[in-house]
């Protein structure tokens, strides 16, 4: 169960270890880049990269990161803005427990609050993939792909 206490931290130095010890299943490596990737991206990437940790209490139990704001395809449409999850990391032992969809709301909420419309995700297919997770969240696939991932959008009320 969600503690009351939940919440998204900047990652710090008083909680990177805690934040690059984050590992998913095995079976799910195949499917995201570890921590240590998404922070070095972050760290390339700073003024659309938001990297936060999935706090619960005092246990950092997930990583996510957003982008914000990107030009999605600058050959095409150089005006055409994006904002949405670009990595979402749940520690293996903490899978199940609602740590996913409470961070994806609040990234959500983050957009929403900076004045955007839209949420967008891509996904790996195949085995394992964490499809069915961002469907039931209520994304729906754009019929597009960002490299060989579906890409989904969910609509901010």
């Amino acid at each position: 169960m969600i503690s009351s206490s939940l919440r998204l931290v900047p990652v710090i130095p008083e909680n990177f270890d805690a934040v690059t010890a984050v590992r998913v299943r095995a079976d799910q490596e195949h499917l995201v880049e570890p921590v240590t990737t998404s922070l070095a991206e972050a760290y390339v990437h700073g003024a659309t990269a938001w990297p936060r940790a999935i706090v619960d209490g005092d246990e950092v139990v997930g990583f996510v990161m957003a982008f914000l704001d990107i030009v999605w395809n600058p050959a095409k449409d150089p005006e055409h803005r994006r904002s949405g999850v670009w990595r979402l990391n749940i520690a293996a032992g903490q899978q199940g427990k609602g740590y996913g969809r409470f961070a994806v709301e609040a990234v959500a909420e983050e957009i929403r609050r900076r004045g955007g419309e839209r949420v967008y995700v891509t996904w790996h297919d195949g085995a394992d993939s964490p499809a069915p997770f961002y469907l039931g969240l209520g994304f729906r696939p754009t019929g597009e792909l960002s490299g060989t991932q579906p890409v989904g959008v969910l609509e901010l009320a």
